[in-house]
């Protein structure tokens, strides 16, 4: 089977309920994936069912898995049970993480925890779980973010969190290589979410439009052909950070 071709591949996808992760979802759905969609709590089931009646609608297969991925047993508990409806998993996606906006002396340790737990713990763990789990010639996707490229303030936890995910995905493009596992991360810019508002105020949203090159913030639109091109046809691309977030920041 040729390494663009996603029908019958084995998707699993954490945070894949809705924003980008939904999109995704339905997405590669469309394009003959079966999906595994990890939502993390009540408040997202709704979002999470939506979806997928979507994929169903057109005739796709997926399963919903609900858990706080914080908990490392139940990641591997995804992956496990996605094998068993599935037989495999061939591409990993992780969507998940947490914005926090806030001056640095003023974060306390339990925000500093959460922060670290949602945006590093788990994508340090997931990421070792798909190197464990995934077939040969699978892929791995993490969604970091474009801060990772500023110099600024007030997200000192959450630009702190992401940055260890370029680290572990080098590392981890070194040692699952030899497999033809090729690990990647996806850097978007401030995007048109409800993952984004609640954070700014209206000056510091009109600001981020106007910082990129090509105008407005990043639609999630923007950013699913990138994922999907990484997982499939971009394969070759391993070890690195994309920065997709038209001219807001870059290295």
């Amino acid at each position: 089977m040729a390494r663009n071709d996603l029908k019958d591949k084995v998707v699993l996808i954490a945070g894949g309920a809705k924003n980008l992760g939904g999109l995704l979802s339905i997405d590669l759905a469309t394009k003959g994936a079966k999906l595994a969609i990890h939502y993390n709590s009540e408040q997202t089931q709704a979002a999470a069912e939506k979806t997928l009646a979507a994929i169903q609608a057109n005739g796709g297969e997926a399963f919903l898995f609900q858990a706080d991925l914080t908990q490392v047993a139940e990641i591997k508990r995804f992956f496990d049970e996605t094998k068993a409806r599935y037989g495999g998993v061939d591409i990993a996606i992780n969507t998940v993480g947490k914005v926090l906006k806030k001056p640095f002396v003023d974060t306390t340790e339990a925000e500093y925890d959460s922060m670290f737990d949602i945006n590093s713990k788990i994508a340090y763990f997931f990421i070792q779980e798909a190197g464990k789990q995934l077939n040969d010639n699978g892929k791995i996707c993490t969604i970091v973010t474009s801060l990772l490229a500023a110099f600024t303030g007030y997200y000192s936890t959450y630009a702190g969190a992401k940055a260890p995910v370029e680290d572990f995905t080098r590392a981890a493009s070194k040692e699952f290589g030899q497999r033809g596992i090729s690990v990647t991360a996806v850097a978007p810019g401030p995007m048109d979410t409800p993952f984004f508002y609640g954070q700014e105020s209206d000056d510091a949203v009109a600001y981020h439009k106007s910082a990129s090159d090509l105008g407005g913030l990043t639609k999630i639109e923007d950013i699913a052909p990138l994922v999907e091109f990484l997982v499939t046809d971009g394969w070759w691309i391993t070890g690195q950070t994309i920065f997709a977030n038209g001219g807001y920041t870059t290295r």
